[in-house]
C-alpha cells in the first residue's frame, strides 16, 4: 500500500519519450510534432499519426507536459510545453540502454519465400523494393541538403542529427547493396526457382559470415 500522498509512476511508451524529447527542444503545436515526426523520425521509428495527437494529452495528465490554448485568427490551437517532471523523467529515459532495431520488412518475407512463385515475380519483387528504396534514399539526400544549406529547424542540433542521419543513410545504402548482390545472385537461376542452382555459390556468401561465429 503506497503512503498517503505518495503517486505511482506511471509507465511511459517509447513514443512518449520521444514526444518528450522534441518537447524538451521547444513547445509546439500537435500539427507542427506531426510534421516533425514525419520529417525524419518515421523512418527508425514509425508510428500512426492519430498516436502523435494522443500522446501530448497523457502525458499533460501526468504531470509531464502543460497544454495552453492560443488563437491563430479564429482558429484554436494547443500548444504543448514540457514540465520539470518531464525533463527528469526524459533524463532517466537517457539513462537506460536501448534496444537494437527491429527489422519488419515484408519485401523480404517475400524472397523468403519465392520459391513457391516464379522467377518473375522474384525479380519484379526486388525491381519494387529498388525503386522504393530509391525514393527513401531521395528523401534521405534532400533532408541533407537542406541541413547543409539551412541547418534545419534546429542548427545548434546538426552535430546530433548526423549521428541519426548516418545511420538513416547508412541503412538505405546497405539496401541498395543488397539489391546489387541479390539481383545478380538469380540472374543466373533457371526459371524453375523450386529446382536448385548450384549451391556453390550460395555457400560461398556465407562463408565470410561463418567465419566470424564463435
Amino acid at each position: 500500500m503506497l503512503p498517503i500522498g505518495a503517486s505511482v509512476k506511471v509507465k511511459l511508451t517509447t513514443t512518449s519519450y520521444v514526444i518528450l524529447g522534441l518537447l524538451a527542444l521547444r513547445p509546439w503545436p500537435t500539427y507542427e510534432l506531426a510534421r516533425q515526426m514525419r520529417r525524419s523520425i518515421r523512418y527508425y521509428w514509425p508510428r500512426a499519426e492519430s498516436n502523435i495527437y494522443e500522446e501530448p494529452k497523457k502525458l499533460v495528465a501526468h504531470g509531464l507536459a502543460t497544454a495552453t490554448h492560443e488563437y491563430s485568427g479564429r482558429r484554436r490551437r494547443t500548444v504543448y510545453a514540457i514540465t520539470d517532471d518531464g525533463r527528469r523523467r526524459l533524463a532517466e529515459w537517457l539513462d537506460e540502454p536501448g534496444r537494437l532495431p527491429l527489422v519488419e520488412f515484408e519485401g523480404l518475407l517475400k524472397v523468403l519465400f519465392a520459391e513457391h512463385g516464379s522467377k518473375d515475380q522474384l525479380v519484379a519483387s526486388l525491381a519494387a523494393l529498388r525503386e522504393q528504396a530509391a525514393a527513401v534514399r531521395a528523401d534521405h539526400a534532400a533532408l541533407a541538403r537542406d541541413l547543409v544549406e539551412t541547418g534545419g529547424p534546429f542548427p545548434d542540433r546538426l552535430h546530433v542529427n548526423a549521428l541519426v542521419f548516418g545511420f538513416m543513410w547508412e541503412q538505405a545504402e546497405a539496401l541498395r547493396r543488397w539489391l546489387d548482390w541479390a539481383e545478380a545472385e538469380i540472374a543466373g537461376w533457371p526459371d524453375d526457382i523450386a529446382t536448385p542452382p548450384d549451391a556453390e555459390a550460395a555457400r560461398a556468401s556465407m562463408r565470410a559470415a561463418a567465419g566470424e561465429a564463435p
